[in-house]
């Protein structure tokens, strides 16, 4: 059992980083062929492993982490801009402004940044990737972004581990 909570942790920390890697489909395959590990450590584990991937994304958006140079460099580069640069910068403008009301209104009500990114970490809706990074670009407090994620997807994943165990009750 400790072993498969092992590989689950690891999982559930890759997919966090490789969002391509589905820790739902690992979850109910787990549950459905493993029948001695209980849903509520399965809910844990792939909580804690989910935020501790997440958190990288988090502190890559508030600027706590360098990025790799090759991205940093492309990021930020200096110098005279270039044509193409030009139009991105007028392109994004919008987007741009949209993102510092919104930073603004996060700064003023803080709890409405916590309620709408705790109901994404339960949900899925809005992505939960994006408003992880959304966290992180309007410096949401580590403590709450740490305790409303790994509620949110306590509770996302004990359901989900719980449901094949509820399922398989409710064919016998």
């Amino acid at each position: 059992m400790f072993a498969w909570l092992c590989v689950t942790l690891g999982v559930a920390f890759g997919s966090a980083i490789i969002p391509i890697i589905s820790i739902e489909v690992f979850v109910i395959g787990l549950m459905t062929s493993e029948s001695g590990i209980p849903w509520i450590a399965v809910g844990a584990v792939v909580a804690v492993g989910q935020i501790a991937g997440k958190l990288l994304y988090y502190l890559a958006a508030r600027g706590s982490i360098r990025l790799p140079d090759f991205l940093h460099d492309r990021l930020h580069r200096q110098g005279p801009p270039s044509p193409r640069r030009e139009r991105w910068h007028l392109r994004t403008k919008r987007l741009r402004g949209w993102l510092e009301a919104l930073r603004e209104r996060c700064h003023r009500h803080p709890h409405w940044m916590a309620g709408t990114y705790g109901l994404s970490s339960v949900f899925g809706l809005p992505p939960f990737m994006a408003m992880t990074v959304l966290a992180g670009l309007m410096h949401m407090k580590m403590s709450m972004f740490v305790t409303a994620g790994l509620l949110g997807r306590f509770i996302r994943f004990s359901v989900l581990a719980a449901a094949p165990a509820v399922f398989a009750g409710a064919v016998h």
